[in-house]
């Protein structure tokens, strides 16, 4: 590591040179972090976020002021990266594919500070995963949250998926499918998460919807399948969101998805202790991917449909 002063260094992560600018600069203001324990964290978290960001064409919303300051998407990677920095062009966009740490440290000097990846990875157009965003009205409502991700955990493992779950890092949870690769289209998930959403708005009516307009959702729990299609993306894990508690887009182990569940428990301070203590739930998310019995579902699904 090369130091120049408090407020900026030039450090060396696998041969990459990373200028670290403004060090001091309060980012969570209300939490008292400023970028250099940012930067801290996401050094500790790389090891677990890095495999949901690598081969994704990246999205990252940029606060160049902290939290408290203007914001703004980018995807077009800048002119000014380093040449370490991997991209890939896809619909005239030059992505930013974040395979590694120095990209990663890079990113985050630039201030960004939340991660959202698409469903598929960059080499095909076929989604690598279903994730179901369940959506309440207020983070005081969070356990409807808990209870719709409880009745999909009950049915999913009635149709013998493997299903995993994260915070959504702000007021939701957000449950996983893991696919066999490039094998799907959006088009067939659909009709999987159109069946699943449908079905637990039947069975509770006047606690979920899948209302879109969030003035007809009359307090309930938006359970939004819409999202997973082609274009669109999500938080990814371990990504901190940019609120003033310095949530953490967090995967859980699905034991501890009860009543006592809070998305505050979650924040940028207390993963990685969490990380060294209890592993990432998501560790086997790849490996079951190849014995999903996905295929047996969409029959059943089509046939419903038919009759």
């Amino acid at each position: 590591m090369v130091k120049t002063d408090q407020q900026r260094q030039t450090i060396n992560i696998n041969g990459h040179l990373v200028d670290l600018t403004s060090l001091n600069k309060p980012v969570w203001p209300e939490m008292g972090i400023n970028k250099s324990q940012y930067l801290h964290y996401l050094s500790e978290a790389a090891e677990y976020m890095l495999p949901y960001l690598a081969r994704r064409h990246l999205t990252v919303i940029r606060y160049p002021h902290g939290i408290s300051g203007e914001s703004f998407y980018q995807k077009n990677c800048p002119p000014y990266a380093p040449p370490f920095v991997q991209t890939d062009t896809h619909e005239g966009i030059n992505y930013i594919v974040c395979a590694d740490l120095a990209t990663l440290i890079w990113l985050g000097n630039q201030l960004a500070l939340e991660f959202h990846v698409p469903f598929q990875p960059l080499d095909t157009d076929k989604p690598s995963e279903i994730v179901f965003d369940l959506d309440p009205p207020h983070r005081k409502h969070f356990q409807l949250a808990v209870k719709a991700a409880m009745m999909m955990k009950d049915l999913f493992d009635k149709l013998d998926l493997k299903s995993f779950i994260k915070t959504s890092g702000n007021k939701g949870l957000q449950v996983y499918i893991p696919l066999a690769e490039n094998t799907y289209t959006y088009e067939q998930t659909r009709l999987f998460t159109a069946f699943v959403a449908r079905f637990l708005v039947s069975e509770q009516p006047g606690l979920f919807t899948i209302e879109r307009l969030k003035k007809n959702r009359r307090g309930r729990l938006y359970i939004d399948y819409v999202q997973h299609a082609p274009g669109k993306t999500i938080i990814a894990p371990y990504s901190p969101r940019a609120n003033p508690d310095a949530l953490v887009a967090t995967p859980l182990y699905w034991d501890e998805v009860d009543n006592g569940l809070r998305p505050e428990q979650f924040t940028l301070p207390t993963i990685p202790s969490r990380l060294k203590e209890k592993g990432c739930p998501f560790q086997a998310f790849t490996e079951v991917k190849d014995n999903q019995p996905f295929d047996m579902i969409l029959e059943w699904i089509q046939k419903h449909q038919k009759a």
